[in-house]
């Protein structure tokens, strides 16, 4: 069987590959007037702990996504694109997740999670939760995706299919652009075995003959550089009037025996292995956190192993070899029916130029306020200026910072950055700014995971050009998204600020939904200011007026609001809590939802990720409600509605509500206090969600999620009502340099 792009030998049914059921009954009324602690013991009894496991919940979340794929109603390519999503989403998981675990079983930690669960028992469940998943991320791709394909004529083509003019091509191809860039390592005493770039693409290869110096092991690694294009198409005369391509595995392993030469190659097997990403630097000893990361982002390639991925035809003595090189037990290794990174695949969305399979475009929205004013200050301060990402525009905030950086009357910028895009306009504007002789302060968090390198890299393009850049707090991440602005005006110094859900990243901010806020209100803007000098300076905590912070206040007012709603409600008074984030984890956050419930507070939470709340306890978490909605756009914006009496109180966030973010981190939560902003985004992103109409996914008691009966695409609907449809011949036009103000030149 070719170990290229799969097989369909032998394969279960994919039947169980889908997930439906009926949207889960809620409570009618509230609980039992027991409290948390007196009905905890009583659910411990039945069995049913209170706490979900946070790497089972997130295995559960690439299974959603894994869904997607298989979700007839969503374009062929869009589909293609879910599968591999949940493919790498699991990479991470293993480099992240898996990997501390790991980490705890080998210094023989005892530690338990807040689930029960003990570091033995959870990697045990991994293995399965993880395996399950992986053998159904096959099953989609041979038995769903890959047919789908060619049903629209589009081929991914296995060696053993190749007709003769095919094979011709490919060979000189792997001759002209692939062999020479290979280096076949013949296993010796003086030929140990290589170091293996991490998730990097790799081959075993087993041979027998006479070599030239009489060696005699009959084992060599090939390892494939990653400069190489990991899939490749065929010229349109080979196509057969369709779209076809191959595998760069598959061509090299058709050709294997071109590097051994005289040699007879008796087995030919792909591997992948998979290790701990985490970087760990000590911040009581490091004297320049930047000079330390980069000193340890090498090492990160290299790192502990945390699996092993081999074909299924791979022999068990091969795979039993491998697996003693990489020091990982028998559980830890993956058998796959196809490539060994199907994320690979995911390129093939970019090369087929065929938008009927792909989303239709779309224009995002420029607020009417921005699109009058002369210039974005006067806007500002005539009103707040809520921005909803994607389906309104980046643009005004990169143009707010560009207008800023030219602006003679603009004295100071100061900007966190968390994540953003190679070549950014953002940091490109903050370049002009600190050229033109004004004072930029950037505070970049070097430790966001996977970007370290590039934040490295920004943090020297800001200082050489004399920018003023710190790294945060030791031992915090600065996750916090806010910009502000210090203009002189003719009644004095004026604040401008912009605070966010998501990072500075104009890509993202057409991928993900967000919510960001424009304001010049004093109080904010004050508080803003009080924020960055605790980043770089020293002194005690100022009290803040109106944006709630973490490490500090964050936890306590949010855990304050809930009890508020669970008062009102055990005075028999309407109280309702909606709360819309990516994960939510934190207990004692968790604990607090809980004795809501019991006080018969009704609580809607849209959680995209892992969640640890267990709904539906009797007597406890019966007026909870947990739903995650996955579609075009990842769901990333952080929002959290309380009644409050007949008030209601909304807040936007940077953090979730998970440990990290709440005592780790440096973070901002701020209140939307506009009362039209307030209804806007209480519509747009909380209550859409909610209807029983809507696709989504409902978490159950056990933990798992059952697809809900709606047919309604809250995205799809979103994007209808805010943004505009473009003409796919005009799609490439449309990006975050579409629109300047009038009175800002081009740059």
């Amino acid at each position: 069987m070719p170990e290229d792009v799969g097989s369909n030998a032998q394969s279960p049914s994919s039947a169980h590959l889908t997930d439906g059921g009926a949207l889960r009954q809620r409570s009618p009324d509230g609980p039992a007037n027991a409290t948390f602690g007196e009905r905890s013991a009583e659910s411990n009894k039945r069995g049913q702990t209170l706490f979900l496991n946070r790497e089972l919940s997130l295995l559960e979340f690439n299974r959603r996504v894994l869904a997607q794929a298989l979700d007839e109603r969503i374009p062929l390519l869009e589909r293609l694109k879910f599968l591999t999503i949940s493919s790498t989403n699991l990479d991470e998981f293993f480099e992240v997740r898996k990997a501390s675990h790991q980490e705890r079983r080998t210094l023989g930690s005892g530690s338990t999670e807040f689930d029960g669960r003990t570091t033995a028992e959870v990697l045990k469940d991994i293995a399965k939760g993880a395996g399950e998943l992986v053998r159904d991320q096959y099953l989609a791709l041979n038995d769903i995706v890959l047919p789908a394909l060619v049903q629209e004529d589009i081929h991914v083509l296995r060696r053993d299919v190749w007709n003769e003019e095919q094979a011709a091509w490919i060979q000189a191809y792997h001759a002209r652009e692939v062999e020479p860039v290979l280096t076949p390592v013949g296993l010796d005493p003086s030929h140990p075995f290589p170091k293996i770039l991490n998730k990097s693409l790799n081959f075993i290869v087993l041979v027998e003959g006479d070599d030239a110096f009489g060696r005699e092991s009959g084992i060599a690694v090939v390892k494939v550089p990653r400069t190489l294009p990991r899939l490749i198409a065929l010229p349109s005369e080979l196509s057969g009037g369709g779209l076809a391509f191959v595998m760069l595995s598959s061509v090299i392993h058709a050709h294997i025996e071109a590097i051994f030469p005289g040699m007879n190659v008796i087995g030919c097997h792909q591997f992948r292995v998979t290790r701990n990403s985490e970087l760990w630097v000590d911040d009581e000893e490091v004297e320049n956190i930047l000079e330390a990361l980069e000193g340890e982002l090498p090492e990160r390639k290299y790192a502990e192993a945390v699996r092993l991925e081999v074909t299924l035809e791979c022999p068990d003595d091969v795979a039993r070899f491998l697996l003693k090189r990489f020091e990982l037990p028998e559980d830890d290794l993956y058998r796959v029916d196809g490539p060994v990174n199907l994320g690979r695949l995911g390129v093939l969305h970019g090369m087929v130029d065929r938008p009927d399979l792909k989303y239709k475009p779309f224009a995002p929205r420029f607020p009417r306020l921005l699109v009058r004013a002369e210039d974005p200050f006067t806007a500002i301060r005539q009103a707040d200026v809520v921005l909803h990402h994607p389906y309104e525009s980046f643009v005004p905030v990169i143009d707010l910072i560009r207008r800023a950086a030219q602006d003679p009357d603009v004295l100071a910028i100061k900007q966190t950055l968390y994540r953003t895009e190679k070549n950014s306009s953002v940091v490109a504007a903050l370049i002009e700014a600190a050229q033109s002789g004004k004072q930029v302060t950037a505070v970049v968090e070097l430790r966001a995971r996977f970007d370290e390198a590039e934040n490295i890299d920004l943090a020297t393009q800001l200082q050489d050009v004399g920018a003023q850049v710190v790294y945060g707090v030791v031992g915090y991440k600065t996750h916090a998204k806010m910009m502000l602005i210090v203009r002189r005006e003719p009644d004095g110094l004026m604040r401008y600020a912009h605070l966010s859900t998501g990072n500075y990243h104009a890509g993202t901010a057409r991928a993900y939904t967000d919510i960001g806020l424009l304001t010049s209100d004093p109080e904010l803007t004050a508080d803003v200011h009080h924020m960055f000098h605790r980043l770089t300076g020293l002194g005690a905590a100022t009290p803040l007026t109106q944006l709630l912070d973490a490490p500090f206040t964050l936890r306590s007012q949010m855990r304050s609001l809930i009890a508020a709603e669970a008062e009102e409600a055990r005075q028999g008074r309407p109280a309702r809590i909606i709360a819309k984030m990516n994960a939510l984890t934190e207990p004692n956050t968790i604990r607090a939802l809980y004795d809501a419930s019991q006080a018969g507070v009704q609580v809607d939470l849209i959680i995209r990720g892992a969640c640890c709340l267990r709904p539906g306890i009797e007597g406890i978490s019966d007026n909870i409600r947990v739903r995650s909605v996955l579609g075009r756009f990842l769901e990333h914006s952080r929002l959290v509605y309380f009644g409050a009496g007949g008030e209601g109180k909304l807040f936007a966030s940077s953090a979730d509500w998970m440990s990290r973010n709440l005592y780790r981190r440096v973070e901002t939560c701020f209140p939307i206090r506009n009362d039209r902003i307030k209804q806007r985004l209480l519509e747009e992103d909380l209550l859409v969600y909610l209807n029983d109409d809507v696709l989504a996914w409902d978490l159950q008691p056990e933990g798992h999620y059952a697809r809900s009966a709606g047919t309604v695409d809250p995205q799809l609907q979103l994007l209808e009502r805010i943004a505009s449809p473009v003409d796919p011949e005009r799609a490439g036009t449309i990006g975050d340099s579409t629109h300047r103000f009038r009175a800002l030149p081009p740059s």
